[in-house]
């Protein structure tokens, strides 16, 4: 059939399954904007305050479902407003497409307005870039581009479309979805030798990074667990694949995690990383990582390997087809001495907080009461986004979504936004600092407008927590520009934006608080009033090793 530019975007839209689209409208993509008008019964479509926001609502979306998530947004400075957000989704391997459209061919290059080159921008942080300027080619480029996003190791792939190119017309055939290919892995002797080395070890410790959660792969890692007879840690992305009630877990590692999964890492002879890299929060020194054990590294990103951590045997392919084939060869294995030692230290360092007065890590164990463990749960950056992951139990994957590789201010609403909508029987709440969350307020009139039911818990120290923490213990308490003592009044704005507000003052008015917020089926916003100098423990100076993790009791009797 005979289609413009614009209305093929919106049938092959329909042709990947997409039923959400997050974005904002403009000059160029009008014409987009137009042939959603016609499909609003088949494709929903939320306007964000901001296309940061925009961005950030499909990756939590994609994230929290597992498919690819899509914004638009017009030509220059709608672009350029993306890109912290394709970022933020490159850096954690989140599937994304992120539709563009540029101004008419003759003005490419010539400086007219709101005209800039995203593809050229966005190319270090996106899996691919097209710039698309024959409508003949559109349907196959948009088709590539949700193949690209979604297979292999998965990543935001730009669509940057000039507007004549919208307007024109061509003959368009619907075609079914690309089948997603799952990479098996053909090097058979890797695996063997990988099981050779788990046999061999007396003192495994299992490491899980994000890359078990983007490959569904929970339930092989569990029993790989339990085969092993390995304890289990996991990084921030990692957060629900392995669940967090098991006695295995012993916690995060790195920067913030447990001293037992900093300890037992620093001790261990074999350390087995499942989808995960090695990054510099979690490996601290790289000298001293692990430094008396041998490394198994499985992921499905050939270039991962040996980049920060030099491995004694490695596996690429997805992880849970490796793992299945790990788990056919590999008989029970045990490690009582080593389990039991690990046990002893969970028992001897637990996650303590002082618990006299309002504290973040209270209102998570609250929040993780009354919901039951089974909320979804995304953050800002952040000491709250420490305390989120320490304090919550996660047991299923995707019920934690953060920005863990870039760090973005502000990420975690956008990011609530999209996950309620990809999961609307689903509590959703994001948990954010005040600093973060001036960053991106503004989407609390998304949630209104839309009713959302979403749960804002802003952490409210009127500082900026975690860069005055640095302050303190590094900076000789030097508070350059970190107080956020000011008039501004989070219940007050929330109210404006058209959501409900509560203001939370002591401990004993959390729960009743979170249970309201429940009740209400609206966008609430709670203002946690915590004291300013609350710190994140345990802790790992930058560049120590991680068996150096200290905590406030190590810092007392100094």
């Amino acid at each position: 059939m005979l289609l413009t530019g614009a209305e093929i975007v919106v049938e092959c839209l329909k042709e990947q399954g997409v039923d959400t689209v997050f974005g904002y409208p403009g000059g160029t993509i009008l014409n987009v904007y137009d042939a959603l008008y016609k499909h609003s019964n088949e494709i929903t479509h939320i306007l964000t305050s901001h296309e940061q926001g925009a961005a950030h609502a499909a990756d939590g979306y994609a994230r929290a479902t597992g498919k690819v998530g899509v914004c638009m947004a017009t030509s220059g400075p709608g672009a350029t407003n993306l890109v912290t957000g394709i970022a933020t989704a490159y850096m954690d391997s989140v599937p994304m497409v992120a539709i563009t459209c540029n101004v008419n061919l003759p003005l490419l290059g010539k400086d007219s307005f709101q005209e800039v080159d995203i593809a050229g921008v966005t190319m270090p942080i996106t899996k691919h870039g097209y710039i698309v300027k024959d409508v003949n080619i559109l349907a196959d480029t948009i088709r590539k581009a949700f193949a690209i996003a979604g297979s292999g190791r998965p990543g935001p792939v730009l669509v940057d479309i000039t507007k004549d190119v919208t307007a024109n017309q061509c003959e368009y055939t619907k075609m079914p979805p690309a089948e997603k290919q799952v990479k098996e892995t053909d090097n058979e002797a890797d695996i063997d030798r990988a099981v050779a080395l788990i046999r061999e070890a007396k003192k495994p410790f299992i490491y899980v990074g994000g890359g078990a959660v983007i490959s569904g792969a929970q339930e092989e890692v569990r029993e790989f667990a339990r085969k092993a007879d390995a304890p289990v840690c996991d990084t921030l992305m990692g957060k629900g694949v392995y669940d967090g009630h098991d006695a295995r877990y012993t916690g995060m590692i790195g920067m913030h995690g447990t001293k037992t999964s900093n300890f037992g890492v620093s001790e261990c002879d074999l350390l087995i990383a499942l989808g995960a890299r090695f990054s510099d929060r979690v490996v601290g020194n790289p000298k001293k990582f692990a430094e008396h054990a041998k490394v198994l590294q499985i992921d499905i990103d050939a270039a991962e390997i040996d980049k920060n951590i030099r491995t004694d045997v490695s596996v690429v392919g997805d992880l849970k087809e490796v793992l299945r084939k790990i788990n056919e060869r590999l008989e029970k294995q045990e490690h009582t001495e080593w389990i039991a030692h690990i046990m002893e230290l969970k028992e001897k360092y637990p996650l303590n907080y002082d618990d006299s007065g309002l504290s973040c890590p209270y209102i998570m164990e609250e929040l993780d009461r009354i919901t039951g463990g089974q909320a979804i749960i995304t953050t800002d950056v952040g000491q709250h986004q420490m305390w989120a992951a320490q304090y919550y139990q996660y047991s299923k994957p995707r019920t934690f979504l953060s920005s863990g590789g870039l760090g973005t201010m502000g990420y975690g609403l956008g990011a609530c936004i999209g996950a309620k909508v990809g999961n609307p029987d689903k509590v959703c709440v994001n948990i954010a600092g005040d600093g973060c969350f001036r960053m991106n307020m503004n989407e609390l009139a998304t949630a209104s407008r839309y009713n959302i039911p979403i749960i804002q818990i802003v952490i409210n120290n009127h500082v900026l927590g975690m860069v005055r923490q640095w302050q303190t213990l590094f900076y000789e308490k030097r508070y350059s520009q970190t107080i956020l003592q000011d008039k501004v009044d989070f219940c007050k704005v929330a109210e404006g934006l058209g959501c409900a507000a509560i203001r939370v003052t002591t401990k004993e008015e959390v729960a009743p608080a979170i249970e309201k917020a429940l009740a209400l089926k609206a966008p609430v916003l709670l203002d946690c009033i915590i004291p300013e100098d609350d710190k994140v423990f345990p802790m790992v100076p930058a560049g120590a090793p991680i068996s150096d993790a200290f905590d406030a009791q190590d810092l007392a009797s100094e």
